[in-house]
């Protein structure tokens, strides 16, 4: 089911990009309401209002966005003096990470702010463009109020008892590999301000994506996909491992998360189902033999950045969709792990794991997974954190649990 905005009732779009002063810090730009962001090392893009939106649901749903995308894209009227990926016509997306959930959408916005290598970009649209927005810091945004914190429907115990029926599987040959999440209910005094936690979150977490899309917020350290002028780029993390704050002591535990058995083996299924989606798309390919560790804030993961060059000149959309369900989020093999997700896990994982970013008009963009994520509900006054963990033959509930901790902390500091 897919229900289009079409801009070309009102006529085919008009988009102008320019060069525009560095502003400052992007996440201070944003208005309060209908706000966009996507923010690495304080890079990326930003934007607010909508000039057009496309929602669908099912099996088809990135094939029904990727045909109006080329619609949209074909009939806009585009002046871009800037000429880099992310300038000219944007939109901002989520997807769902079940075919059956409804939710997913691309959104393009009335502004986008842009900035990346140095240079820094304004895009205007809309169906005749009479004024140029002024580019100043907003307001300061709202501190959360009140959160506290509580199981969901499935609580820490019985969701350890799922983790031990999915090692049972897992040891019977059902599969070898299956994540399991589980999410922690925010209740807040009154509706969220989301610009606030996604500043904290870019601050305490630079080298991730920090992302909003339709109330769908978080800092996800996962890049599903990247394109950029024929180049793919995918970052797969499998193995996590929580820091102590010590670094002498965190320096040993890097070195036994990459010695650890079970963290390889996870993180090999990930890294094989990443390179087997993309090779029908690519001429030539880069899969290292042996992963790094990467250091954040609160965990460490093992990490492989999966490269190649396109070859058939799909989108980055048509890329995600292709590794969508990589083993990282779903499982090895893919098809039985999401069966026994939707059988065991009693979870609607609605936008977690799926894929998050943007696309611009040359097929360029850059989609990450929705991971350290949390969905605003409920009028602002109800957020949903999601974290989740790979589970493998040998993995243990309550060391899963305590992993699942772990991730729950960058939205959960966010919002303290």
């Amino acid at each position: 089911m897919s229900n289009p905005v079409l801009a070309d009732v009102l006529g085919p779009l008009v988009i102008r990009s320019a060069p525009i002063p560095d502003p400052g810090a992007l996440l201070a730009l944003l208005p309060p309401d209908d706000a966009f962001a996507w923010v690495h090392h304080g890079d990326g893009l930003i934007g607010w209002g909508r000039a057009a939106e496309f929602t669908c649901s099912g099996t088809g749903r990135f094939d029904d966005a990727a045909q109006w995308w080329r619609e949209l894209s074909s009939h806009a009227v585009v002046r871009d003096d800037v000429d880099l990926p992310g300038s000219g016509l944007v939109a901002f997306g989520s997807f769902t990470f079940t075919d059956d959930a409804k939710g997913s959408a691309l959104v393009v916005p009335d502004v986008v702010i842009g900035r990346r290598g140095g240079q820094t970009w304004l895009t205007v649209v809309g169906h005749g463009i009479t004024a140029v927005p002024r580019v100043v810091v907003g307001d300061a945004p709202t501190d959360p109020v009140g959160a506290t914190f509580a199981d969901g429907p499935v609580d820490s115990i019985t969701w350890q008892g799922l983790v031990a029926e999915a090692v049972r599987r897992i040891n019977g040959g059902a599969l070898d590999k299956v994540v399991l999440a589980r999410d922690l209910v925010a209740t807040l005094d009154q509706p969220i301000d989301v610009r606030a936690p996604l500043t904290r979150l870019a601050a305490q977490y630079p080298s991730c994506w920090t992302f909003h899309v339709d109330g769908f917020f978080g800092s996800t350290p996962e890049m599903l996909v990247r394109l950029e002028r024929g180049l793919v780029t995918s970052r797969v993390l499998a193995g996590t491992i929580r820091r102590t704050g010590d670094d002498t002591h965190d320096l040993a535990l890097a070195g036994s998360l990459a010695r650890s058995s079970k963290d390889l083996e996870e993180h090999e299924y990930a890294v094989r189902s990443v390179a087997d989606a993309l090779a029908p798309h690519c001429t030539s390919m880069n899969v290292p033999e042996t992963p790094f560790v990467l250091h954040l804030p609160n965990v460490m993961h093992l990490a492989t950045d999966v490269t190649g060059v396109m070859k058939n000149g799909a989108s980055a959309l048509t890329l995600a969709a292709s590794l969508h369900p990589s083993a990282a989020v779903g499982g090895t093999p893919t098809d039985q792990a999401v069966r026994l997700i939707a059988e065991i896990e009693l979870l609607d994982r609605g936008r977690y794991a799926g894929p998050v970013g943007w696309i611009d008009s040359n097929g360029d963009g850059e989609w990450g997974i929705g991971l350290r994520s949390a969905q605003i509900e409920d009028g602002g006054t109800t957020v949903r954190l999601f974290a989740g963990c790979g589970i493998v033959a040998d993995s243990v509930p309550g060391d899963e649990l305590a992993e699942s901790n772990a991730k729950f902390i960058p939205v959960r500091d966010a919002l303290a």
